[in-house]
């Protein structure tokens, strides 16, 4: 039932604070004629936050409170539109009313959940081959500023082979979100995703709302039987409107000035992920970046405790050895018979390739080993690093046994003799 309020006791900023009765928190309601949410309830004094912004409230706007909480639309209509992250359309297309679902609900059950088992392939081989992406996985892509992982977030949206993508934008430069819709409407993707964008323009308590928008529709699409894959950039901008929120609410700061919860704002959106049995999938990948590169800092620090791993997004390229999927090991099995060996043998040979990459730099004699692993790190780097490659998994590991091959001896790969009779490409079979 909708109640009305005459008078607003005070303006904060983009806080408004009234005396009401029969409030929830996160309920909605109309500041004059803005939407608002309530954030904060200390006995009968409620305080609301409004999403364009206080300018232009005075203490005698009505208040209406709507009593219940912020939803969103969720229909195939969606597809291929772009939201702001209060769910209102950022492309002029016409606002979507039907079918109403509540946003930031709790999530699955986990005696509901099965275990994950299906790969998802993204044509990128740092993925594919070397930390694998599977479904109902939640792993964040640590990073700094600077570096692609904007145009690696594109990429995976193109290629990944899900049936939905919805793409989460907090706090994004104008031209990042100009740069995804582009480049999303250029390959044809744009058919298959749903964006829910909040630019560092916008109000910063819609910045809150978008993993809780993202969230609630793709679990709907889920329980409908669809692959969705969902990404986030970046939860570091996410945390940081938390806190700014947290501020405003007076609470009592934790580490760095974050409010106390922070894991539990963290860990309630990534536990959304999930493989329902009989129905779909819900996927997480959620850009974090490190201010000043520095892990410890406590967004990706408390990000670490929750997700199943992470991709380490550094120099320009997905590095294979911060990085880990603790799932892959659940479908390497069932890719191809040479996939973990040829996965493990390539990583050790890179990292004595580094080894020797140091002693080079150092000023150190360069054996004809050490020659061998140098060639054998700059063709690694080059064709199965660089992130501008796009091949299938298969061709990607036909491509590690060419390096191989190019590089080495058999009896050097330190590879099992019936991979390597199998395996090694024919023209090279005499080396």
């Amino acid at each position: 039932m909708e109640k009305v309020y005459t008078k607003i006791d005070s303006i904060v900023g983009n806080v408004v604070t009234v005396r009401a009765q029969g409030v929830r928190n996160g309920d909605l309601a109309l500041v004059g004629d803005s939407y608002a949410s309530v954030i904060k309830l200390d006995g009968d004094v409620v305080s609301l936050q409004v999403f364009s912004g206080a300018m232009g409230v005075n203490t005698r706007d009505h208040v209406k409170f709507l009593g219940k909480p912020m939803q969103v639309s969720y229909s195939d209509d969606l597809l291929g539109r772009v939201f702001t992250g209060s769910g209102v359309p950022r492309d002029n297309g016409p606002a979507l009313n039907e079918n109403m679902i509540e946003i930031g609900g709790p999530s699955v059950n986990p005696s509901k959940r099965i275990v994950p088992k299906n790969l998802i392939r993204t044509g990128i081989p740092m993925i594919d081959v070397f930390n694998t992406l599977v479904e109902s996985q939640k792993l964040p892509i640590f990073s700094v500023s600077g570096e692609p992982y904007n145009q690696l977030l594109a990429r995976i949206a193109m290629q990944a082979e899900v049936d939905i993508i919805i793409l989460g934008g907090m706090g994004l430069k104008y031209d990042d979100y100009l740069f995804f819709r582009d480049t999303l409407e250029k390959s044809g993707a744009m058919s298959r995703t749903i964006m829910f964008i909040h630019t560092a323009a916008d109000p910063i308590v819609e910045c809150t709302l978008v993993p809780d928008m993202s969230l609630a529709v793709a679990e709907r699409f889920a329980l409908d039987g669809k692959k969705v894959l969902v990404l986030l950039t970046d939860m570091t901008n996410f945390a940081d409107a938390q806190k700014e929120m947290a501020i405003t609410m007076e609470q009592v700061p934790s580490n760095r000035g974050y409010p106390g919860d922070l894991y539990s704002c963290l860990a309630s959106r990534y536990e959304k992920a999930v493989d329902f049995e009989g129905a779909g999938s819900l996927t997480i990948l959620a850009v974090t970046t490190m201010p000043g590169d520095d892990v410890t800092h406590p967004v990706p620090d408390n990000t670490g405790y929750i997700t199943e791993g992470q991709y380490y997004l550094k120099n320009g390229h997905i590095e294979p050895f911060g990085s880990l999927s603790r799932l892959k090991q659940n479908v390497n099995k069932d890719t191809r018979d040479d996939h973990r060996s040829l996965m493990d043998g390539m990583i050790k040979l890179y990292a004595a390739y580094k080894e020797s990459l140091e002693k080079k730099s150092m000023g150190f004699m360069m054996s004809d080993w050490d020659e061998k692993l140098l060639k054998y790190g700059n063709l690694f780097e080059s064709r199965l690093m660089d992130l501008s490659v796009n091949i299938s998994l298969e061709d990607a590991l036909d491509t590690g046994w060419e390096i191989l091959a190019e590089c080495f001896e058999p009896n050097e790969t330190g590879l099992r003799s019936d991979l390597i009779n199998e395996r090694w490409p024919k023209d090279k079979a005499g080396k």
